[in-house]
């Protein structure tokens, strides 16, 4: 384009490109090179586009630019001025800039300096950590996320987005969104026999932050929780990190030994367990079991947390009624989560809480993150009422068991002399007792050379377990890839 120069500015040239953008980049360049002085008073746009004959438009564009950014402002009545501080020179190398001193290692890392529980906590984390160079198939603790309704769940996106906008300004509850609750509630009265009301319902984001939270309103430093040996390592990691102390507790095919806790830790604040399907292991809690720990813990004061992470992963028989569903005396905080039945990033579970405790949990969610996002929220409530949650969870129930027959069918006809495969009815992944001659580590290591994300089970123990196995999640691969690496565990590593 041909510069063009006006009389009132005689260097203010206009370039190539959009005649807005123009404007803007010759008035800014006349500012910053001087020839536009501070306090200086600008032609009005409609004389300013007659003299350089361009659309006033054009100029009014260039000029709302300017005045976002700071280079303009405007004076009601008086016109349009140039900024007395210009923000090219806030930021220009003219400024003096605050010399920093050349790096040099620290003595001691910033770690060293933190709380030492978390530091305790971040060294159990590092170790816990598994160490995977390519697709990590076997992952524990992903649900079937091919099988995800991405289309589905994006028009229901758009329309809770699309009538969202009164929404968006005023939803600020702690506890949740009030539909997804009340579908919750629902939910897990038909499906779980929970006793609840949806003033008890407590929207969070995952079981980790369901653990923070109860820790953070049941218990003190120096307090003392009952946990499964092996058991679930991040609830550790988290009780480890507020200084609360963990007793091991053994399980058996009866689930957690409530007689041994007794017995052995009766001083604890607090129980966390996984009575429908006990992690790792994959035992029920027995209704025997079931009773008495809840006797003792009404007796002693004593809060269970019921962490029911899989109890929708159960392909033949029905589970036994959940902790809270028994509880006659308000004893028990219920955890749920979606994100193994929809995919691991689905940062959203909930808690049941007894009524006595909805106040103070709903503070202690509000002082960590305010409240849960919205849309997913929203959009999970529409998911669940339109009848598709109960139609996803029959599909991948018929999945997961699928891929259970196929993952076992071919260990037991390929490596049977490496592993004997422990049966369950129930979970994402099965548990393999290591035959003689054989080691978690050689497994493991093995594993990973070829991307096989499979777990040693001494990952999830607090003490020495009297037996070595390893962990093989298979919701998330289909029957094809399952087949297809174990053959090639069998074929290419393990065969001795």
């Amino acid at each position: 384009m041909k510069q063009k120069k006006t009389a009132y500015f005689p260097n203010l040239v206009l370039e190539e490109g959009p005649i807005g953008s123009q404007v803007y980049h010759a008035i800014r360049n006349a500012i910053l090179e001087g020839r536009l002085s501070s306090g200086s008073r600008l032609p009005s746009s409609r004389t300013l586009a007659e003299m350089m004959s361009i659309s006033r438009n054009s100029v009014i564009a260039g000029f709302e630019r300017l005045i976002d950014e700071g280079y303009l402002f405007t004076r009601r009545g008086a016109g349009t001025f140039v900024a007395n501080t210009i923000p090219d020179v806030i930021i220009s190398d003219k400024w003096n800039k605050i010399p920093y001193p050349p790096f040099s290692p620290q003595p001691q890392s910033p770690l060293d300096t933190l709380n030492p529980n978390m530091q305790k906590a971040h060294a159990f984390w590092q170790q816990s950590q598994p160490t995977i160079n390519s697709s990590p198939i076997f992952h524990v603790g992903v649900g079937c996320v091919d099988l995800f309704p991405h289309e589905l769940w994006g028009r229901l996106l758009g329309r809770v987005w699309r009538q969202s906008k009164k929404a968006l300004a005023t939803f600020n509850s702690p506890t949740g969104y009030t539909p997804l609750k009340e579908m919750i509630c629902q939910y897990v009265q038909s499906t779980r026999g929970l006793s609840c009301q949806s003033e008890q319902i407590v929207i969070v984001n995952g079981t980790q932050q369901a653990i923070n939270l109860t820790t953070r309103v049941l218990l003190q430093e120096g307090d003392t929780v009952w946990l499964d040996d092996p058991g679930y390592d991040s609830a550790r990691g988290i009780f480890t990190s507020y200084g609360i102390k963990t007793y091991p507790i053994s399980s058996d095919i009866n689930g957690m030994n409530i007689s041994q806790g007794i017995a052995q830790c009766p001083e604890a604040k607090l129980i966390f367990t996984t009575p429908s399907h006990q992690f790792p292991l994959g035992n029920t809690l027995s209704l025997s079991r079931r009773i008495a720990l809840l006797e003792w813990a009404s007796s002693n004061n004593v809060w269970i947390f019921e962490d029911d992470y899989n109890s929708e992963f159960r392909y033949h028989t029905k589970p036994i009624q959940s902790l809270q569903g028994l509880d006659k005396y308000q004893r028990v905080i219920y955890a749920g989560t979606f994100s193994k039945m929809m995919y691991p990033g689905f940062r959203l579970g909930f808690l049941v809480v007894p009524l006595s405790l909805v106040d103070a949990f709903k503070a202690a969610k509000y002082y960590t993150d305010s409240h849960s996002g919205f849309l997913e929220q929203a959009t999970l409530a529409l998911f669940i009422s339109q009848g598709h949650y109960a139609r996803h969870v029959r599909r991948i129930r018929k999945a997961c068991y699928e891929r259970y027959q196929v993952l076992t069918h071919t260990i037991k006809t390929h490596l049977s002399h490496v592993f004997h495969v422990e049966p369950t009815d129930s979970g994402i992944h099965i548990v393999c007792w290591l035959q003689p001659g054989y080691t978690e580590e050689y497994i493991v290591k093995k594993a990973r050379n070829i991307g096989l994300a499979i777990q040693p089970l001494s990952r999830y123990c607090i003490q020495s377990y009297s037996r070595q196995g390893v962990l093989l999640g298979y919701a998330a691969h289909n029957t094809n890839e399952i087949e297809k690496s174990i053959l090639l565990l069998a074929t290419l590593y393990l065969n001795k």
